[in-house]
């Protein structure tokens, strides 16, 4: 991983305070709350040289009398400034965190289809939960102590130069020294920031790798092998942590012994009687009571350099994402409600990372409100005509048009409206039935036509069985329902949809016998005054349709209707008796 750049690191910065723009208001108050406790500490010291000089030397009783009455009013109003300071910075810090989870969550929900496939759903999710707070580190708990910390050592130096420059200028003399400790550490900390980032969404793809596999991983026997897995991206993780705390005990400690050194220079330097006789007790005192508190400040902004770092690495992460391309969206036309003629001419699709086309040349015309069966082996092409078709992937080459209207001159949310989706991979929230076979519907959808839906789509068969019926909730993605049960609710969903043209992306193709029976009916229901195109491997369940396309790496080989492909003795005759013939 390479580390991000001091130059980097301003630029990301200054992106990152710009989410602060419309929360200037809490900023401000924060800033000054913590300038007034900073103000309020370095005021108390300021005090020191008088109470003991006036007020203990002197036998100043009034004085004395008065600085009694002051303290607690003094620690009050510092008590209202750290409120001030930590409750709007704390404000300001958790609503830019908001905004920016919402708009990486909004943004994936924007890029490319392909985007997904190419990156872990893991690491996305980090970026989403850990890297974010990372950066909510950055913005309120790191500002709080450069801005309180940084003002209150600036109040320090200021008394000690007041009182006495002579001793305070050694004190100075540290400053450079540790600039040099604190760059090289920062550089450090971005590094290894960054590798804990990686190492984090490393842990969270494995863990959701084992918890959407748990079955297979159970029925394996490969506990043992996924243990092992993680435990090796647990232990790089826990590496990387320690790592980033050795740099920080190390960085505190170094600064803190050449502050030591400036210490005992200022001893060394009062030792010679001539000077000491210029200082008064109080002064003596005050400078080095100043300097010893020093310390701590200087600590506290070496070891916030790694809270900053890490957010700044962590904004790098989210920023990189968040400058992902989203989907083209170049089309100008809302496409109304289309009868469903569908043309493929001359088109040709790549996938990206890939040399050998998916798709080569293909020419086809679907007539509005007829059936047609994409068939052929794993791999052929078929699943990509349909993503291509909702422009979940572009095509380099040719023309798609839809009722003579090309699809890259629609909006995409207008195209994708005209198709209702049916897959073997089954998608639902966790939520109720009635609201999943809503989902996604635009306008105000009736109780009435979500039960005549699910009527239609045969789900009131199940549902008449369950305690709260429609209104039952199913968990994740519907695990305590039967596969049946769940693609019934897709039925359902795609019903209520309504929508000119139907893909069926071996919707049937996991089920038993008798569920694929209810489905069938189902989709039968659905399929009527509709374009219909059904991708499957199964052919007993696209004999009826209108045209059969064969496809064979990347190319359309055959089409016609069952009988005709029969008849021809070609790759389709092949899969059927296949199918059939051996009793399949």
């Amino acid at each position: 991983m390479h580390s991000v750049s001091p130059t980097q690191s301003k630029a990301l910065f200054r992106r990152l305070l710009t989410y602060t723009t419309q929360y200037r208001t809490g900023l401000t108050f924060a800033i000054i709350g913590m300038l007034l406790y900073a103000g309020i500490d370095a005021f108390f010291f300021s005090q020191i040289q008088t109470f003991i000089d006036e007020g203990l030397t002197q036998k100043n009783y009034d004085l004395l009398f008065t600085m009694g009455l002051a303290i607690p009013i003094v620690f009050i109003a510092r008590g209202i400034a750290n409120f001030l300071a930590t409750y709007s910075l704390s404000w300001v810090g958790t609503n830019v965190v908001c905004a920016l989870r919402q708009e990486v969550f909004n943004h994936l929900m924007k890029v490319p289809v392909s985007f997904h496939d190419q990156t872990s759903t893991g690491d996305l999710i980090a970026k989403i939960t850990f890297d974010i707070e990372q950066i909510q580190n950055a913005s309120s708990k790191a500002l709080m102590t450069l801005v309180r910390e940084g003002a209150f050592v600036l109040g320090l130096l200021v008394v000690m130069f007041y009182l006495s420059w002579q001793l305070s200028l050694v004190f100075m003399l540290i400053g450079p020294v540790v600039g040099v400790i604190v760059s090289y550490v920062s550089k450090r900390f971005r590094t290894v920031s960054r590798r804990i980032q990686k190492a984090m969404g490393n842990v969270t793809t494995s863990s959701e790798q084992m918890l959407n596999g748990h079955k297979v991983v159970v029925m394996s026997g490969a506990q043992q092998l996924e243990a092992d897995k993680f435990s090796n991206i647990n232990n790089q993780t826990r590496q990387q942590q320690m790592k980033l705390v050795s740099t920080k005990a190390i960085s505190v400690s170094v600064i803190q012994v050449i502050a030591s050194l400036a210490l005992a220079s200022v001893l060394l330097i009062a030792s010679d009687p001539e000077f000491l006789s210029t200082l008064t007790t109080g002064t003596f005192t005050t400078v080095l009571t100043c300097m010893m508190t020093l310390l701590r400040p200087l600590k506290l902004l070496t070891t916030v350099n790694a809270d900053f770092q890490r957010g700044i690495a962590a904004c790098g992460s989210v920023f990189a994402l968040l400058d992902e391309a989203v989907e083209k969206d170049e089309g100008k036309t809302e496409l109304k409600r289309v009868n469903g003629h569908i043309q493929l001419k001359d088109v040709n699709f790549t996938y990206a990372g890939k040399n050998e086309p998916a798709l080569n040349n293909i020419n086809l015309d679907i007539a509005a409100g007829s059936t047609v069966a994409l068939v052929g082996k794993s791999g052929s092409g078929k699943s990509t005509i349909t993503s291509l078709l909702t422009r979940f992937y572009d095509f380099e080459q040719g023309q798609v048009l839809i009722d003579g209207q090309s699809i890259k001159d629609v909006t995409l949310a207008s195209l994708r409206a005209q198709f209702a989706l049916v897959s073997q991979h089954v998608i639902l929230f966790n939520d109720t039935i009635a609201n999943n076979i809503a989902y996604g519907i635009e306008g105000d959808v009736t109780r009435a036509q979500i039960e005549a839906a699910a009527e239609a789509a045969y789900v009131t068969d199940f549902v008449k069985d369950l305690p709260e019926g429609l209104d039952t909730h199913i968990g994740e993605n519907g695990m305590s329902l039967s596969g049946g049960q769940r693609q019934r609710i897709t039925i359902a969903r795609a019903i209520l949809r309504n929508a000119p043209i139907l893909i069926l992306d071996e919707a049937t193709s996991a089920l038993d016998t008798e569920s694929e029976r209810r489905i069938q009916q189902a989709i039968d229901e659905l399929s009527v005054n509709k374009t219909v195109i059904v991708v499957a491997h199964r052919l007993s369940t696209i004999e009826k349709a209108d045209n059969i396309v064969v496809l064979n790496q990347g190319q359309i080989v055959e089409q016609g209707t069952h009988t005709t492909l029969l008849e021809q003795q070609g790759i389709y005759r092949q899969i059927y008796d296949l199918q059939f013939a051996g009793g399949a």
